[in-house]
Formats: C-alpha cells, sequence, structure tokens
C-alpha cells in the first residue's frame, strides 16, 4: 500500500517531536552519568512510564496481538505471566536494587554493580555480564528493527530491506544525540500513546463486529478451540507453565532494571509500582483483545484479510488501516513505532554503557574523561545499532521469536544473580560468575533441542543451583562486603521497604 499524505504527515510530526526531545536532552548532558542514568533524577511517573514503554516493545502491538489472533485465549497465559512477574520485580527487586547501586561505588551499570558489589578485584565478572548484555541485547535490537521495518513496509509500501534502515533512523538519532534524559523522556510520551491506542482500537474492533457476543459466536463459529484456554487439549502444562514462565525474565532485563538504577530515591518505588502496573495491565489488555476480536473482523470482512494472512503479526496495523481516518490510523500506527523506538533505545543505550563504561573504561582508558567518555558512548549506541540491523535483514525473521530468546537469555543469566545478590548475604563472586555462565548457556543449548519447554524455566533452575553450589563452596565474602548488604538491608528497613 501507499501511504496518504495524512499519515506521512502523522509520522512526521510525532519522528521530530522525538527527536526535538533528544536535542533537549543533550543540552542538559554534562557528563557520562547523565548521559548513561540521567544523574538519578527520576520521578516516579518518568520512572514507571520509562520502564513500561521501555519493557513493551513492538511485540505488544504486532507479536501479542498476532499470537492472540492466530492461537486464541490460550496465548493470554503469557500476559498472565508477564503481570505476577512484573510486579515481583517492582515489590522486590526495584527498591533494593536502587539503594545497592549507589552504595557500590555509584555503580552505572549491571556489570559495574555486580564488580563492586562483590568486591572484585579480577575483570572475569564485568567481562562474562558485559557480553552476556551484547550478545542477547543484539538479537533483542534486532527484534525491535524488524518490528520497524514490519511497520514502514505495511505503511508505506518499502521493500524491506530499505524499511530496515527507516525504521531505525529516529530512535538512532534521538538515544545517539539525548543518552538516558532523552530516552527516557521519550518514554513516557511513547507510553501515553500506546495507551491511547490499545483502549482505543479493540473497543472499536469490538463495536464493528456487532459487540462481544456477535464476536464469540463469528469466532466460535470459525474455530471453537480459539475460546478454549487448554487449546482443546493441545495445550499440556508444559505448555501453560512455558508460556507464564515468561514472567521470570524480568529480575534480569538490564533496560528495565536500569530504570530502577536511575530513580530519583527510594521514595518514588511504589508510587511508580502502582502507575507502571495500571499502565501495563491495561496495555496488555488492550493488546489481547485487537488480536482476538480481529479474528471476528476478518472472519466477517474475509476481502480485507490478505495482510494478516500473509504475517498475522500485522493484525492491528491491518485494523487500523481499514477501521479509521486515515488522521487516526497515523496516530495509532505511530504507537507502533513508538513501542518500538522505546525499547530500542533503551537496548542500544545499555549496550553502549557495557561496551563503553565495562570495556572502553574499564579495560582500555582506565583515566578517560567524562566529555570522551559520552562521545565514545554515543558511537558504541552507532556500532550496536549497525549490528542490529544486520542480524534482522532476513524478511522471515518474527518478532515475538526474537524476543522471547532473548528474554529467555537475560531472565536466565542476570535474573538469579541478581535476586541472589540482593538477598543473600553469603553470595559469592565464583556464585555470580557460575550463575551467569550457566544460566546463559543452558539457554543457548535447550534452544538447539527443539523442546516444547521453554528455555527459560531449566534456565533459571540450573543458574540458581549454580549460584548456590558456587558460593557455598568458595571462600565466604570479607568483611566489607557484609557490612554493606547489612547497610542496605538496614536502610530499607528505615525507609519502611
Amino acid at each position: 500500500m501507499t501511504a496518504s499524505t495524512p499519515l506521512l504527515i502523522t509520522f512526521g510530526i510525532y519522528l521530530l517531536a522525538m527527536v526535538g526531545i533528544g536535542f533537549v536532552a543533550w543540552r542538559r548532558t554534562r557528563d557520562f552519568d547523565d548521559y548513561i542514568l540521567g544523574g538519578r533524577s527520576l520521578g516516579g511517573y518518568v520512572t514507571a512510564l520509562s520502564a513500561g514503554a521501555s519493557d513493551m516493545s513492538g511485540w505488544l502491538l504486532m507479536g501479542l496481538p498476532g499470537a492472540l489472533y492466530l492461537g486464541g485465549v490460550s496465548e493470554a497465559w503469557i500476559a498472565l505471566g508477564l503481570v505476577a512477574g512484573a510486579w515481583a520485580n517492582w515489590r522486590f527487586v526495584a527498591g533494593p536494587l536502587r539503594v545497592y547501586t549507589e552504595l557500590t561505588d555509584n555503580a552505572l551499570t549491571l556489570p559495574d554493580y555486580f564488580t563492586t558489589r562483590f568486591a572484585a578485584d579480577g575483570k572475569w565478572l564485568r567481562i562474562v555480564s558485559a557480553l552476556v548484555i551484547l550478545v542477547f541485547f543484539a538479537i533483542y535490537a534486532a527484534s525491535g528493527i524488524v518490528a520497524g521495518a514490519r511497520l514502514f513496509e505495511s505503511v508505506f509500501g518499502l521493500p524491506y530491506a530499505q524499511a530496515l534502515w527507516w525504521g531505525a533512523a529516529a530512535t538512532i538519532a534521538y538515544t545517539l544525540i539525548g543518552g538516558f534524559l532523552a530516552v527516557s523522556w521519550t518514554d513516557t510520551v511513547q507510553a501515553t500513546l500506546m495507551i491511547f491506542a490499545l483502549i482505543l482500537t479493540p473497543l472499536i474492533v469490538i463495536l464493528s463486529t456487532g459487540g462481544p457476543g456477535d464476536s464469540l459466536q463469528a469466532i466460535a463459529a470459525l474455530d471453537p478451540a480459539r475460546l478454549d484456554w487448554f487449546k482443546g487439549g493441545e495445550l499440556g502444562l508444559v505448555g501453560i507453565v512455558s508460556l507464564l514462565a515468561w514472567g521470570l525474565g524480568y529480575c534480569g532485563q538490564p533496560h528495565i532494571l536500569a530504570r530502577f538504577m536511575a530513580a530519583d530515591s527510594l521514595a518514588v518505588i511504589p508510587q511508580a509500582r502502582r502507575i507502571g502496573m495500571t499502565w501495563m495491565i491495561l496495555c496488555l489488555a488492550g493488546a489481547m483483545a485487537t488480536g482476538f476480536f480481529g479474528i471476528a473482523y476478518f472472519a466477517q470482512h474475509p476481502g480485507q484479510a490478505g495482510p494478516v494472512a500473509e504475517n498475522h503479526e500485522r493484525v492491528f496495523i491491518a485494523l487500523a488501516n481499514v477501521l479509521f481516518n486515515p488522521w487516526i490510523a497515523g496516530v495509532l500506527l505511530s504507537a507502533i513505532l513508538a513501542a518500538i523506538m522505546s525499547t530500542l533505545s533503551c537496548q542500544l543505550l545499555v549496550c553502549s554503557s557495557a561496551l563503553t563504561e565495562d570495556f572502553y573504561r574499564g579495560f582500555l582508558r582506565p583515566a578517560a574523561g567524562e566529555r570522551e567518555l559520552v562521545w565514545v558512548g554515543r558511537g558504541m549506541v552507532l556500532a550496536v545499532a549497525l549490528l542490529a540491523i544486520f542480524l534482522a535483514r532476513d524478511p522471515d525473521s518474527r518478532v515475538l521469536g526474537l524476543v522471547s530468546y532473548a528474554w529467555a537469555g537475560f531472565g536466565a543469566a542476570f535474573g538469579p544473580v541478581v535476586v541472589f545478590s540482593l538477598f543473600w548475604e553469603r553470595m559469592t563472586r565464583g556464585g555470580a560468575l557460575a550463575g551467569m555462565l550457566v544460566g546463559a548457556a543452558t539457554v543457548v543449548l535447550w534452544k538447539q533441542t527443539g523442546s516444547a519447554l521453554y528455555e527459560m524455566v531449566p534456565g533459571v533452575i540450573a543458574a540458581s543451583i549454580a549460584i548456590v553450589v558456587a558460593s557455598l563452596l568458595s571462600r565466604a565474602p570479607g568483611d566489607a562486603v557484609r557490612a554493606r548488604h547489612r547497610q542496605v538491608q538496614a536502610s530499607l528497613r528505615e525507609q519502611g521497604y
């Protein structure tokens, strides 16, 4: 299809606004701390929406609706797991991590935190954790590039090879220029746009099919299994556990954890949790309703189902185009771009911080100045973006498949390490290293088996066992490490957390 003038104008205004925010943030970026964590200055509202938007990438408006459209309500188990996991992450990880990273020499990145948390005199923790970030974020960022390319391909009729570059260009620009503040401020705008789109679109879809009752009848007539939470017995215990297990990944996602580290203070975390969870539940419900009731709409209008039949992840795009006038459709489709850009920008920045803080300053230039580090960070954003574009060059890539692999990688490699490091005083550097290596290796190897069980599950279990065994077999942490752990716990108790 060829984009109409309203679509072009709407997209143009949105993209210019995002780049403009990047330039405003540029003027507020004075040193590397500002570029990577915004000087730990985020309030509750921005912390909540930035964490939510960085979490919910293009899969929220493409992968998840596409999964519900293809498989019916049985795919909703994934949302239940995500809600439970996100709430636990906010409730039990956000506050302790905010306090701990400030007390561990103001750690700016997860590798930095791991190294100082265990008073590691060697470099292995920093190297391994930074490599895990680079490997899995390259895959994760590629999913965002694929989603952006699908959007530009569908809306503007561009060939996939060109759409790759157009979809990534604006995100690279404002991340490169403004760093963490640009990413966080644009995330807030993008989160607002996303929730608007995900409330309006399913409502109009339901009304267009005659209401919920008529929609359910149409779906039942087409395929009764799509109304069955267990998919007619096909979705057994392993399938349900695999979908729910997505929630296990939250405490290991560096781009989400960075939002907790950047919060203004521990006091803003409870407010941010309430705002963030409300936003998340509404967005997930809207995305699932769009895909699910889209089944009824296209069953009633088979002549309009061509784009969805070709790729089920286009269901939101197709519905926005056929149900709304071009001006409103432009706003709704900008929400997809918002979801893509919000997560991709966070991923690029976390990769940049790992390369700059943990490799460049950690090994090559320990005495590098702040201005030098900011410019190196910008160069790393561009380098990682080019790598992600290279990985996304396959036009047959599926957004949800790429996200699930990267999500499992981070969840297994970092999740258990983060949780144990926050709550177990006896954990050692050897335990952290064993947990990362075993978790990441289990995900990679399990993926090759083709098992129906999501690789997150064995990855988290194996990493947890490795942490406990390696920690108990190695020398207990020193007095300084134990004292700092008790200081963190005391600070949390004093603030009623």
